[in-house]
């Protein structure tokens, strides 16, 4: 279709997250959901070019809320292809500087589950699990993002993200969004986290 954004293409096959994200459900997640953030947000900057052109007026603030909710789709669904690895690849601990500020922000790694379990857990309806890095306080942080685009806190770099809304585990989980949680845990890429880490430190 082509645009400012494209769907980005996902290191590993469809079916190798299973049994914790199955072949069918990672597919549609990806190249479906995925895939209209990126059409809706090329479709937005379209209309606004259209709209300049010819001079007429644009709605800017169905506009704004239109864009910003694709392009945190887009942005918040790359990462999330991206800190995920399969089984054996992903999950055990992590290490280098974010087992360090794991420990300082949080007291162990154990509670750090814990808690970004329970952040996942308790959205409501529609949104995601983030762990953010806050250079103003030197230490990890926990936001729900409400959809794509409510709730994040300023000046905060992204490391890891959890899809919760439904569409990214209904198919294998059903409402059992806490199963789905628990199972994430076997395939975090702890070391894209690292590196993101150390990128913003």
């Amino acid at each position: 279709m082509g645009g400012f954004y494209e769907l980005p293409k996902i290191r590993y096959g469809y079916g190798e997250l299973a049994p914790h994200i199955s072949e069918l459900q990672l597919t549609i997640h990806h190249t479906k959901h995925h895939q209209t953030y990126v059409d809706n947000a090329n479709n937005a900057f379209k209309k606004l070019d259209a709209a300049n052109k010819e001079g007429t007026d644009l709605d800017l603030k169905a506009f704004t809320k239109e864009l910003s909710f694709n392009i945190g789709g887009h942005v918040l669904h790359s990462i999330f292809w991206d800190n995920m690895a399969p089984p054996g690849k992903g999950g055990d601990k992590p290490g280098g500087v974010l087992a360090d500020a794991i420990d300082k922000s949080f007291g162990s790694l154990e509670r750090f589950k814990k808690l970004f379990s329970t952040t996942a857990t308790s959205v409501e309806g529609s949104g995601w699990a983030v762990l953010t890095y806050s250079p103003d306080t030197d230490r990890l942080m926990l936001m729900q993002v409400e959809k794509h685009n409510v709730n994040v806190m300023p000046i905060s770099a992204i490391l890891m993200v959890l899809d919760v809304w439904e569409h990214a585990y209904y198919l294998d989980y059903k409402n059992l969004r806490g199963k789905f949680v628990e199972a994430f845990w076997n395939i975090v890429n702890w070391d894209y986290v690292n590196e993101r880490l150390k990128d913003f430190i």
